[in-house]
């Protein structure tokens, strides 16, 4: 049976208090996103599930399926994976397309062929690497979509690890946005390579392909990509006061015009939305009922700080809740995940974030089992 609890709402009725209201936004993309990591919430949607052509925006993937194997130890960072005819030809120097500049049979470290991909988002480092990984690019697109899949991306599917045309492979901006904000938030310390200015392999020179790196709007990543039909594209977080705030883009004409809405909607978050704390991690902001326990209650709270971006002018329209599965049965251990608390402005969910006990419940006396027994017979549980 869901159940609501009450929320100790002192802290929402403290903030809805009137501030400025904004003049509507509308971004230039055709397909545009643009999300608050820290909360989840998601501030700005423009078609975000219109399926394009991702371009070399699909890199991301495959470096977080590189990621993933780096963590789980089935490769090393010292590891070196040798240069396929196949990798070389489709990615290097031959293909005339963005390249390391691998040198065919040669052996690379694993830590020169992210830098490869992400730096100088060469082809051919991320030919080299799915093949050192699962034995082919096939194989190790499979993963790709198996990854796609465990990060929730609904609109995507992936036919390479270098965003080369190809009419199947398609994705959308907010689908996207999932995908760099897990490279960010799952492996912070790889992430760091994509804020590295340039990287210099077979003695060539290459400085890093984000062209807001070093804008001095706190951009550290990610990746942009073009193609005929699907035109400029761009995928960009940046570190603002010391929250992540990550934009998607797709359609623009030209790669100038990528780089001014990036930065046209990273100046928007800031000017029209106000970073605001709901509840602290582990304060109580509900209970929960509990049947047959020695307490008739639970305390509940997030594990995590409870924050987010909210437009000006929209405070007075904050409303929340919690939802859970309940009554809970005794007994309850303190640290179970047991529903969601949602924050709404008007009838829009802007945040959902997971709810967990705060306290161990053992199971009551025979007496009180009882009573609560007759309890939800008479008049239910609310």
């Amino acid at each position: 049976m869901r159940s609501c609890a009450s929320l100790s709402l002192a802290a929402l009725l403290a903030l809805a208090q009137p501030a400025a209201a904004q003049t509507a936004f509308e971004s230039k993309a055709p397909r545009a996103i643009l999300v608050d990591v820290d909360s989840g919430g998601t501030l700005y949607r423009k078609a975000a599930n219109q399926r394009f052509d991702p371009a070399a925006m699909a890199k991301m993937m495959t470096m977080a399926v590189v990621f993933d194997a780096l963590k789980a130890g089935e490769i090393r960072l010292d590891q070196t994976f040798k240069v396929s005819e196949n990798a070389w030809r489709k990615g290097g120097a031959p293909s005339r397309g963005a390249t390391m500049f691998a040198a065919l049979k040669s052996e690379i470290a694993v830590s020169d062929l992210l830098r490869g991909a992400i730096v100088q988002a060469g082809n051919d480092a991320c030919i080299i690497l799915a093949e050192g990984i699962a034995g082919s690019e096939a194989a190790f697109v499979t993963r790709m979509n198996d990854k796609a899949r465990a990060l929730g991306l609904t609109a995507t599917t992936f036919r390479n690890v270098t965003g080369l045309a190809d009419p199947e492979q398609l994705s959308t901006v907010g689908d996207l946005a999932i995908v760099a904000d897990s490279l960010a938030t799952t492996h912070p310390e790889l992430y760091r390579i994509y804020a590295e200015p340039d990287f210099t392999w077979n003695k060539i020179f290459q400085r890093n392909r984000n062209p807001l790196l070093a804008a001095g709007i706190g951009v550290d990543g990610l990746s942009t990509g073009y193609s005929e039909t699907a035109g400029f594209g761009y995928a960009a977080s940046a570190l603002r006061s010391g929250h992540r705030v990550t934009v998607v883009v797709s359609g623009l004409p030209t790669d100038k015009a990528r780089a001014e809405e990036v930065t046209r909607l990273f100046d928007w978050a800031n000017s029209a939305f106000e970073r605001l704390r709901f509840f602290d991690a582990g304060e109580t902001i509900a209970e929960a009922k509990v049947f047959g326990g020695a307490a008739s209650a639970v305390p509940l709270a997030t594990t995590m700080p409870l924050d987010v971006l909210l437009e000006r002018g929209a405070r007075d329209r904050i409303r929340a809740r919690i939802v859970y599965d309940g009554p809970l049965v005794a007994p309850v251990k303190k640290g179970e995940t047991v529903g969601v608390v949602r924050v709404y402005v008007g009838e829009e969910l802007l945040v959902e974030k997971p709810v967990v006990t705060m306290a161990d419940i053992a199971t009551g006396s025979m007496q009180q089992r009882a009573l609560d027994a007759v309890g939800e017979l008479l008049i239910g549980w609310l």
